[in-house]
Formats: C-alpha cells, structure tokens, sequence
C-alpha cells in the first residue's frame, strides 16, 4: 500500500480487520509459542500484540478527544513510553486479543458513523517538538498502517513458530 492518504473506507477496512487477522494468524499455537521470540532481540506475539494495544489506546484517545472537543491541544504520548504503564505484556494472550478486539469495537462504533468532515476534526499536538496538527483521519489512518506493519510481523513470528 503506497504512502497517499487512504480513504475512509479503507481505514475503516483495516481497523476492523486487525484482530480477526491476528487471530486467524495466531489459531492452534501454545501460549508458550506465543511469547516465544524467534531471535534474541526481537518481539513476539505476545511483544507485538501488547503493543498494538499501547498503540490503540494513546491514538484511539486521541481520536476521541479530538471528536468530543473542538480544536484541542493534546500532549503527545509515545505508547512505548504508555506500555510501561500497562500490565500489557503480562497478560495471556488470548486474554490480550479479546481486550484488543473489544477495544477496536468501540473504537469502530465512535469512527464508523461519522460524517465525512468529522474525519478532518483537528487537535493540536505539543510536547514532541514543534507543534503538528492532526486530525481523526490522521490518526485512525495512522493507527490502520502501522497494525498492518506489525500484522506483518506477526505473521512472520508464527511461521517461525510453526517450523
């Protein structure tokens, strides 16, 4: 997928398609596979998806501040500084990608009825350098590549597994 501005229903496409994906990918195997890393210094299953949830809850907030308020101004948050806040990467994983999905069901619930020019609401972003302007597509669009990436990876962890 090329680096232009994905349309609505594309993201919409993406979000939604996220945890099915991760569970079809991740069907059969043992927790202990799960948490399993292929390599020294790499993630797994378990490492990503605790991720993904990070990722979800610092956009997805943002995402609906920018819907509830007009114009705010948001500090920015890195979910990698987030998951440290989190029991994210202790948790079993299963349990972990049921969480992900209702999370995404929400999430899904707030973007899929909005107006097309809802998906342009705006936030100002301060804290990481100058300050950016983001909006709901911005974010949601965010959020849909960078799961697609991490999918990905994923898949390839299992495959791995599964050798």
């Amino acid at each position: 997928m090329s680096k232009r501005s994905l349309t609505i229903e594309q993201v919409l496409t993406l979000l939604s398609e996220a945890p099915p994906g991760i569970a079809t990918l991740t069907v059969g195997l043992e927790p202990a596979q799960l948490r399993a890393v292929p390599n020294p210094n790499e993630w797994s299953a378990n490492d990503v998806l605790s991720h993904l949830r990070s990722c979800a809850d610092v956009w997805g907030d943002c995402i609906a501040a920018i819907i509830i308020q007009d114009r705010p101004t948001l500090r920015a948050v890195d979910p990698r500084t987030w998951i440290k806040q989190t029991n994210y990467p202790n948790q079993e994983f299963q349990a972990s990608l049921h969480a992900f999905a209702a999370q995404r069901t929400e999430l899904l619930a707030v973007l899929e009825p909005l107006a097309p020019e809802a998906w342009s609401r705006a936030a100002t972003i301060t804290g990481a350098g100058k300050p950016l302007i983001r909006t709901v597509h911005t974010y949601a669009q965010w959020l849909a590549r960078h799961e697609r990436t991490h999918i990905k990876q994923i898949e390839r962890i299992v495959n791995t597994m599964r050798m």
